[in-house]
Parts: C-alpha cells; sequence; structure tokens
C-alpha cells in the first residue's frame, strides 16, 4: 500500500521472460503473453499507417456496471451514422472507425480488451468510460503503451489518485472528463439542507475501485460532508454481492440517520433498500441519496413504490442546455431521438458517451497527422470544446481542469418523482453550482 492509501502491486513477485521478453514488458502489456511477443516486435509509440482512423471504445456492457453500458448500441450507431463520410484532417478525409470491447464489468477484462485494441487493432486513440473499474485499467494500458486516451464518466478523483497520480505528478497520454468529489457533495448537501434535516449521515460503500476512492478519509465522502456541517457514520467497506445488511441498518437506526449516501451497483442497492424498509430504517430517513446506484431509470423501478423520493447526482439530462457538434441535436433532441428509436427512458450515460465520442473526434480533426500519437496527444492538450455535456477543455490555465489531465463538468441534484410516460422521472431539484442548467421541481422528504 502506498502513501496515499491505496493498494499497489507486489514489487517482489516473479514473472518469468516469455519468449525472450522481460518482467518488465510484460507488465506493461498487462500480463498477456501473446500480447507481449507481438509487442515486443513493435515500436513505442505505435505510429498508425492504416489510412482509417480508429477508435477504441471500451465499457462495460454485461455484469452489474451494465447500466452504464445500456445506451452504448444505440450511441454507436448513432455515432456511426454522422461519421459514415469520414472527417476531414488536414487535407485528407480519413474513414472513422469505432472499434468496440465490452469490459463486462471486471477491471482484468478492461485492461486485457484495452491492450487487444492497441496491439491487434492499432487504434489511434481509445475512449473508455463508467467507473473506475473499466476506465482505470483502460487508462493505465494507454499509458504505458503511450496510446492517446480520453475517458469520462467517473469521478476524476477515482482516475486521478486511484491510479496513483499526485497533483504534482499527472499522467502523460491519458485524459479524462468529469466532475469531482466535491462537486458530488456540494450538490448532495444542497438537497439535504433544503430539507431541514438532523444532519446525521449514514453511509454505505461498497469495497470496489470507485468505493476506496469513496471511503477515502482524506479524499472521500467523509471530509466535505463534515466539512458541511454533518455528522458522518461509515461502517467498513461492504464487499459487492453482500447480501446482508443488518449490521450497518442496525447502527443507523441507532444513531438516528436521517439522510443515507453511499455508493453501490444496483443490485446491491436494492438488497440493502428492501432490507432497510423491512428493518424500519427508511421510515426515519428524511433523504437517500446515493452515488452510481440510482442514475438509472430500470434500477428505481426495480424497486417499485420504494423508488419514489430518492436522490442523486444528475450529470446529464434532457434539459441541459447543450447541444452536440458531432450531430447538431440538443440534449433534449438527442433523448428524444434515442426513446423514439429504443422505446426507453433516457439514461445519463447517453449524453456522456456521446461526449466521449464527440471530443474524441474534435481531436482527430485538430491533430493534423492521426498516424502520428504526439501529434494527438498535443491536441487534446489544447482542447477547448463545447459538447453536448457542456464544455471540455484541458487547455493550461482552464478553470474547468484542477490539474493536469482533469476537466471537471457542471453537476446538479435530482429526484425520482412519479412520471407521466415511464413510471418515474428524474427532475432536476437542485442547480446552485450549474445556475444555467434549469431545476424542474423542489426536493421533497421521502418521509
Amino acid at each position: 500500500m502506498n502513501k496515499e492509501g491505496l493498494i499497489m502491486g507486489d514489487k517482489k513477485s516473479e514473472i518469468k521472460p516469455v519468449g525472450g521478453v522481460d518482467r518488465r514488458t510484460i507488465l506493461k502489456y498487462g500480463g498477456s503473453a501473446a500480447a507481449v511477443v507481438a509487442a515486443s516486435t513493435l515500436p513505442a509509440p505505435f505510429v498508425h499507417a492504416a489510412k482509417t482512423v480508429k477508435i477504441g471504445f471500451v465499457s462495460p456492457q454485461t455484469g452489474p456496471l451494465a447500466p452504464f453500458g445500456e445506451a452504448d448500441k444505440w450511441v454507436l450507431a448513432d455515432a456511426r451514422a454522422a461519421l459514415k463520410g469520414g472527417i476531414k484532417i488536414g487535407s485528407k478525409n480519413y474513414p472513422v472507425e469505432i472499434v468496440t470491447r465490452d469490459s463486462q464489468s471486471n477491471p482484468n477484462r478492461a485492461s486485457e480488451v484495452a491492450a487487444e485494441l492497441i496491439l491487434k487493432h492499432n487504434v489511434n486513440i481509445m475512449i473508455g468510460s463508467s467507473s473506475g473499474d473499466t476506465v482505470n485499467p483502460v487508462s493505465d494500458q494507454c499509458e504505458a503503451n503511450e496510446v492517446p486516451c480520453v475517458t469520462s464518466d467517473t469521478p476524476w478523483e477515482i482516475v486521478y489518485f486511484g491510479r496513483g497520480a499526485t497533483p504534482v505528478k499527472g499522467f502523460k497520454w491519458t485524459y479524462h472528463f468529469f466532475w469531482g468529489f466535491h462537486d458530488m457533495f456540494g450538490v448532495f448537501q444542497n438537497m439535504w439542507n433544503a430539507l431541514g434535516t438532523n444532519k446525521v449521515v449514514g453511509s454505505v460503500i461498497a469495497n470496489d475501485s470507485d468505493g476506496v476512492n469513496a471511503g477515502h478519509p482524506k479524499r472521500g465522502f467523509r471530509a466535505p460532508i463534515e466539512a458541511g456541517g454533518f455528522k458522518y457514520n461509515q461502517p467498513p467497506l461492504f464487499q459487492p454481492g453482500t447480501n446482508d445488511f443488518t449490521a450497518q441498518i442496525t447502527q443507523f437506526k441507532k444513531l438516528g440517520v436521517e439522510v443515507l449516501t453511499g455508493v453501490f451497483v444496483p443490485p446491491d442497492f436494492s438488497t440493502f433498500w428492501t432490507q432497510a424498509a423491512q428493518q424500519g430504517l427508511t421510515k426515519q430517513l428524511k433523504a437517500a441519496t446515493i452515488a452510481k446506484a440510482l442514475l438509472f431509470p430500470p434500477a428505481i423501478e426495480a424497486l417499485g413504490d420504494r423508488g419514489a423520493g430518492l436522490t442523486t447526482e444528475v450529470w446529464w439530462s434532457p434539459t441541459h442546455p447543450f447541444k452536440s457538434n458531432l450531430t447538431g441535436k440538443t440534449s433534449g433532441q438527442y433523448a428524444a431521438a434515442y426513446t423514439a428509436a429504443t422505446g426507453k427512458q433516457w439514461t445519463q450515460p447517453l449524453g456522456f458517451k456521446h461526449a466521449n465520442i464527440e471530443v474524441a473526434i474534435d481531436v482527430l480533426k485538430r491533430c493534423g497527422d492521426p498516424g502520428d500519437p504526439n501529434a494527438i496527444l498535443k491536441a487534446i492538450e489544447t482542447t477547448d470544446y463545447q459538447s453536448i455535456v457542456g464544455p471540455v477543455s484541458w487547455k493550461k490555465g482552464s478553470p474547468l481542469s484542477p490539474m493536469k489531465n482533469v476537466c471537471r463538468t457542471p453537476l446538479v441534484g435530482g429526484q425520482w418523482k412519479p412520471g407521466k410516460k415511464f413510471k418515474y422521472d428524474l427532475i432536476i431539484v437542485d442547480n446552485k453550482l450549474a445556475p444555467n442548467i434549469p431545476v424542474g421541481g423542489k426536493i421533497d422528504s421521502i418521509n
């Protein structure tokens, strides 16, 4: 474990050479012998001679994180239609191919498929999203192999500090755009303060890549919540897949907790929330504001009547006042097109998945030479782009960039309320941190 409290690799472990390739090279390419042998014949950074520009796309389309990837097929189909004529880079027009892989909600798998996209498919730029279990291993592969990479859809601290960076030391090849923990807890506390709670908070956090950072005593939930005047109570991190939350529920009842927060995947929160109702915890709560698990319409619908009044962060919605510079669609038009094509309710990753592609295309258009990784990297570093999720900039000195490799995006608060077309609608109820995004109603206590 390093001084930041993050678990690092065992330096004493032995990996024997494969086909004359040393341990260091094996680690660089994710431990795949075949990939390593292939990599040993290639220069770094790789120079892509193919005329078709290739974008690698990694996300969890199956497994417990699949709600993050629910809209991926439609997003990709829409983007491919917009890119069917190729893109102009310099004086030439290049066809664009988006090569996709499913991380299966597994960080090892995410690393493996990222290595495959780099070594086998020779992608010019990589994009990845949806929790630290995908973004971090994909970014690590790109950093090791000197491949430009743009990621989103994960709090930036998880990507930055979770990969061993410091405010002084960042990364060279990997860049990220999303909001951070302090943004999230500013939004959360704005909603809680509007309800007049007793300011006693109970927090339930999973022991996964997101949870380890969220549960960190200095960089996680505790510091900003306590700074806001709330009493914070966090039991030990629970193992994903846990089927008994009696200990946490009993503790929160005893402490008089009126505000519940935490980080779950949807199945785990469903288990917790059912048990909380059975054991009487829900009756004393005024707010239940959960990251990750409460983002997705199917997860809320699965809770039945117990989904009403739950609150969460809102990264993107149909009412966000932004549009895509790739398709020209506003946020509202984009969400409506998704619903019309699929019959499904809009979901927050919809906007960020599109934005990830948007930003990658903007970078490629400005790079001058898509076969030169350093040219692509320079284009990333000078990005100042208006996307469907808001402005994205990594320019030095940008107010959006708290440190190198990071761009913060706007964040508001939302509450699930009975809907018209669908069982629940996610209504924006707090916009103090992003007043240009309109509210759609006021927050209500769940009791």
